[in-house]
């Protein structure tokens, strides 16, 4: 968007109190109008186009922010990325003298989005426009932002009930199961959820750090049944790709953490990448790494059901991508689920003497099974890990859908307006 002069701007702005850094506006932006750095997320005025498909996404509502400004003199992204808070909205004494009519400041809603299309004049495929903001219409209720900076409270204390690694300790990461619980204070989340944890201390300006995102690894009733507890996946880095030590602020901390330790916890966030509930239901789960944690939820929620022969039918289909077996999570239990209970396909990139496979490839060599639940309305898709596999999954779908002779358009379309195709990434 190019500002001139005398141009009115109803501009758009993330709120860092609320923002618990998630990712999803900027991978989800189709003209890259959000950035970040290390503390906060923001959109860059010159390049928003006001489409608003970054809104419905966002958990924490953070990101439907706007103030009334003259064009010249709208917040620069160098100035946003120093805020600790949201500026006050312009009085009409301020806008007045600024030179801007306060009746004629255009709402967000009413500004035309761009078209984005290649050089042949067609729209090319964007593949954040195929993720659901709504969820599956039989989606339990989900509670959100029950804690948090502009909540009553403003995090509830959790205590370390677990911590255990679940891969080999390498060189590069380390990924540990962790336990905490909620005691008496009433923190429900549904399997798809994430939570918002508050590291200790300052960052090097004498801040305090800003919350991090972690997706739940249990399901709705707890790692350990009948209790009031959760689990994360967290993986922290321990050197770069250059060999140097990496020390991750709340990684760290979060792997270090002994049973009886005390963290702040922030949310539950999140209310549309959630399970279906009703009978024969399909659950398609697409992930790498750490993008588990959801798809451990549903598949030990739909385990739980089927023991206590409360779930009839419904497929659950797994496609889990990592460097080798030895660094993907829960490999062993994975291996032990019974077969006509899970379908479970690995693709590794990087073991020795074999070629890369990813999990579009193995997508690919499943395209019979997965043309036949692109088209039920029972099956939903879950996509959750890094940004860089998304494109490579909804490629692959459409390539699935077009080989049995579907129109991706219209195929697409369904999934993402029927709540079926739900994308994570970060």
């Amino acid at each position: 968007m190019n500002l001139g002069e005398n141009d009115i701007l109803k501009q758009h702005l993330i709120d860092p109190e609320i923002c618990i850094r998630c990712n999803t506006c900027e991978a989800i932006c189709p003209v890259q109008a959000i950035t970040h750095d290390s503390r906060n997320y923001v959109v860059d005025a010159q390049k928003c186009d006001m489409c608003m498909a970054c809104i419905s996404p966002c958990p924490t509502g953070s990101i439907d922010n706007w103030r009334t400004m003259p064009g010249v003199k709208a917040y620069t992204v160098s100035e946003q990325l120093l805020w600790d808070e949201l500026p006050a909205e312009l009085t009409t004494e301020q806008l007045i003298e600024a030179g801007v009519s306060t009746e004629t400041a255009a709402p967000p809603e009413a500004m035309a989005p761009s078209v984005l299309s290649d050089s042949t004049g067609e729209t090319p495929l964007l593949v954040s426009s195929f993720g659901a903001t709504v969820p599956p219409w039989s989606a339990a209720h989900a509670y959100t932002q029950l804690y948090g900076p502009k909540s009553a409270q403003k995090f509830v204390v959790a205590t370390v009930a677990g911590n255990k690694r679940v891969t080999e300790l390498g060189r590069e990461y380390d990924t540990h199961h962790l336990m905490l619980d909620f005691g008496a204070m009433p923190f429900p989340v549904l399997e798809g959820q994430s939570i918002g944890i508050l590291p200790p201390g300052v960052d090097a300006q004498g801040r305090a750090h800003h919350p991090r995102q972690y997706s739940i690894a249990s399901p709705r009733n707890g790692e350990r049944p009948g209790y009031n507890n959760l689990s994360l996946t967290v993986k922290r880095v321990l050197q770069d790709h250059q060999g140097q030590a990496v020390r991750g602020v709340a990684s760290n901390y979060m792997c270090d953490l002994l049973v009886g330790d005390k963290v702040q916890v922030i949310g539950p966030f999140g209310a549309s990448f959630l399970m279906p509930n009703h009978p024969r239901s399909n659950i398609v789960m697409i992930c790498t790494g750490t993008g588990s944690a959801p798809m451990r939820a549903m598949t030990e929620w739909r385990r739980r059901l089927r023991q206590s022969g409360k779930f009839e039918g419904g497929k659950l289909m797994l496609f889990f991508g990592a460097r080798t077996k030895e660094d993907l999570p829960y490999f062993g239990p994975l291996q032990n689920l019974p077969k006509d209970f899970i379908d479970i396909n690995f693709a590794f990139s990087r073991t020795p003497g074999q070629p890369k496979r990813y999990v579009q490839d193995v997508m690919r060599e499943r395209s019979a099974d997965l043309s036949a639940l692109l088209v039920d309305p029972n099956t939903c898709f879950f996509v959750c890990g890094l940004k860089s596999m998304e494109e490579g999954v909804v490629l692959a779908l459409r390539d699935v859908a077009q080989h049995a002779g579907l129109s991706w358009d219209s195929v697409g379309a369904a999934l993402k307006t029927q709540g079926r195709l739900h994308l994570e990434t970060y």
